[in-house]
């Protein structure tokens, strides 16, 4: 068996936040999340988080995940350390398991690389096994002593002699471990240092004086171990896991013409031939079908777009349009917004727990609201679907082939019948049957010399 424990039990006070570090995001997703979602794609079976500061916020987002939480000690008597947050998960470790220990403020880490540590841990039969990279700069990290490929020993950068800080392969802390020998170093690691705290490194030293072969895997990507302390730190991971998103769309038949410009979260997919313009966001559980267009500065959340749909400059929220229809600049679709196919939703047009139904326009300047609008209807500039008296909320249908003139009001609950027809300016109040021409206006009334008569002329 697999057993993967996470560490997440840091305080993170560089943060300076009231959330827990590990909930802060990373294109979309809890940096948490991550590292648990690396371990199951690793075919690790179990999992134990081990938790501390915020951590019933922390049991709360992943309470759906077959997870185990542990909480670590808090207070001044507690000695704290990695190796003491290890300690918490002994229980759950069996004895004829591999184990991997990963921290909860690396997401950059990738399932690749867990299997690949796992794969080389077996195969090699080492007893334990440290993740190393090569950095061109490794002040501050333990560095890595081999001898014929196993490591002898791990020297803290303080503790390193001249010629062992020229050494460019450090320790990144994740460890692989043989259940039974791990629980063994558990037993006798002690707190006898200046921190008065227990390392996971001294683990590796224990196993090691006892004769056990201790190995060393070499990750490719030396950024899947960074670690986030502080805000700049999770800007930094925001930046690479953001690059590795966009490389991802591109190599997949994506066209995003500038990627240091284009946000896209972790969730979301895009069809092949879609162009991506600059200053997109793209959010949530978002799904984007082929041949799209998606322009400058839209931002779409939790929606799904069909092929073929153009979009320009526009916001839409937790809502669905089908092919090809075209949406902006400057619109605004709400949530529950649902575009059937070849819609036009023009300037400045919001729509809001609306269906709109094929080939149906609305050009400029409309709110639609709270409204079942059908097939091939015209929606003139101005209009407003009233649907609010100050208490309630109802709704206007809108049947196929109607139109709406220009500066109409539908006050709601009404209904326009299919080849309705509203004259512009109208506020319909009464249902619109098949066929009628509407017109709810007052009469147009013109007042012969009534300019003269006010002496407006030999004003200057």
């Amino acid at each position: 068996m697999n057993i993967s424990i996470i560490l997440a039990a840091g305080e993170g006070t560089r943060m300076k936040s009231k959330t827990s570090k590990v909930l802060h995001r990373v294109c979309g997703r809890p940096i948490l999340e991550y590292i648990i979602n690396a371990s199951k794609g690793a075919a690790v079976e179990k999992t134990v988080v081990i938790v501390g500061h915020g951590g019933d916020m922390v049991r709360e987002y992943f309470k759906e995940e077959p997870i185990i939480f542990k909480t670590q000690p808090i207070g001044e008597d507690v000695p704290y350390g990695t190796g003491f947050a290890v300690m918490q998960a002994i229980d759950h470790i069996e004895d004829d398991s591999t184990v991997i220990v990963l921290y909860g403020d690396t997401p950059l880490i990738t399932e690749s690389t867990i299997n690949k540590l796992l794969s080389f841990h077996n195969e090699e039969k080492f007893q334990a096994t440290v993740l190393t990279a090569i950095l061109e700069d490794p002040t501050g990290y333990g560095r890595v002593i081999k001898e014929n490929g196993d490591i002898i020993k791990i020297v803290e950068h303080k503790d390193a002699s001249k010629e062992e800080k020229k050494i460019k392969e450090i320790n990144s802390g994740i460890y692989c471990f043989d259940g039974k020998l791990l629980k063994y170093a558990l037993g006798k690691i002690d707190n006898n240092n200046a921190q008065n705290e227990y390392y996971a490194t001294d683990l590796i030293g224990i196993l090691k004086k006892e004769g056990y072969r201790v190995g060393a895997y070499t990750i490719e990507d030396s950024t899947e171990i960074y670690g986030v302390n502080s805000r700049v730190q999770l800007a930094f991971t925001e930046d690479i896991m953001r690059k590795r998103i966009n490389k991802f769309h591109m190599e997949n038949g994506v066209t995003i013409i500038n990627p240091d410009n284009t946000y896209i979260e972790d969730r979301v997919k895009i069809g092949r031939d879609t162009f991506i313009y600059p200053g997109v966001s793209l959010e949530g559980d978002t799904e984007i079908g082929e041949d799209c267009i998606i322009r400058n500065n839209s931002r779409i959340i939790n929606s799904v777009i069909k092929s073929g749909v153009e979009i320009e400059s526009s916001t839409i929220e937790d809502s669905f349009v089908d092919e090809n229809s075209h949406i902006g600049p400057y619109a605004h679709l709400r949530p529950h917004s649902h575009i059937g196919k070849n819609v036009k939703i023009g300037n400045f047009v919001e729509v809001k727990n609306s269906t709109l139904k094929d080939n149906t326009k609305a050009g400029h300047l409309s709110y639609i609201g709270d409204a079942d609008v059908g097939q091939n209807v015209n929606v003139g500039c101005g209009v407003v679907f009233v649907n609010y008296n100050g208490r309630e909320k109802f709704r206007t249908r809108v049947g196929d082939h109607a139109f709406i003139g220009s500066n109409s009001n539908l006050v709601a609950p009404v209904e326009v019948d299919s080849w309705g027809y509203i004259a512009a300016g109208s506020t319909i109040t009464k249902e619109v049957r098949e066929g009628e021409l509407s017109i709810a206006r007052a009469s147009q009334v013109n007042i012969q010399g009534w300019v003269e008569r006010k002496g407006y002329k030999n004003q200057k």
